[in-house]
């Protein structure tokens, strides 16, 4: 069995006990092996990390110690995934720029707040993971993002929707899901989930267990690779410290 390791915590007003509960769920069904912790301690045994197939950050608004994010890069150059959703994983820690650097973004507003109707689109042939995937509508927050460029983009919003001084710039369109790499590690990140009511939804559901099943190939990827005498990983992020 796959193994993953869920830490939830930090906002209250994100229910991260219940969206955990609900990303357990889902990956029992997909026969993994699930720990859930709600302590960011869970990071401290590096060579754990290392063991895993998939991490799962549903923490946000926090602050962390730099050798637990630490942790978590060398465990996902390493090959282990990581797969999160809107503020639980790209908004967890707002002062730590290597945890941002890792995940492909950081939330930085969230215009007209709660319960903005707007349009998810699918960028059809951007990725096996949207393969016969509509777009859909969806009453929640619309995350505005500063995005790392070197994600690979799977679905997007248009902005503006909302009033705020953003309008007097071009419509933009916004990434709500996307892919990237760390090492050789595989990282997924969807801005949907504000509260398990949206976590529920059958589209964003499907997202996320297409984003979780394959970030945890990684590990395959990454033995690929070493029996190919191609692999490398950069196991150090003190530039930024």
């Amino acid at each position: 069995m796959k193994k993953a390791l869920i830490v939830w915590g930090g906002w209250d007003g994100h229910q991260p006990e219940q969206v955990a509960a609900i990303f357990a769920d889902m990956l029992r069904q997909e026969q993994f092996e699930v720990e859930v912790s709600d302590t960011l301690q869970a990071y401290a045994d590096g060579e754990k990390l290392l063991g895993l197939d998939l991490i799962v950050p549903v923490w946000t608004m926090g602050e962390i110690e730099q050798e637990l994010v630490n942790n978590v890069s060398a465990a996902v150059q390493n090959g282990t995934g990581l797969a999160g959703i809107h503020g639980g994983m790209c908004d967890a820690f707002r002062k730590n720029v290597d945890w941002q650097f890792m995940t492909g973004g950081q939330w930085v507003a969230h215009p007209g707040n709660d319960g903005v109707e707007y349009t998810v689109e699918i960028k059809p042939g951007s990725s096996p993971l949207v393969a016969g995937l509509e777009d859909f509508t969806v009453q929640s927050e619309q995350y505005y993002l500063h995005v790392d460029p070197a994600v690979e983009v799977l679905a997007t919003t248009r902005f503006p929707v909302a009033d705020g001084p953003h309008r007097t710039n071009k419509a933009v369109d916004m990434p709500v899901a996307w892919t990237k790499y760390w090492g050789a590690g595989r990282v997924y990140y969807n801005s949907l989930g504000h509260q398990a009511n949206i976590v529920e939804m059958p589209q964003v559901k499907e997202m996320m267990r297409r984003g979780f099943l394959w970030a945890a190939e990684g590990k395959e990827q990454l033995a690929s690779a070493v029996a190919a005498g191609n692999s490398s990983v950069y196991t150090g992020m003190g530039d930024s410290q």
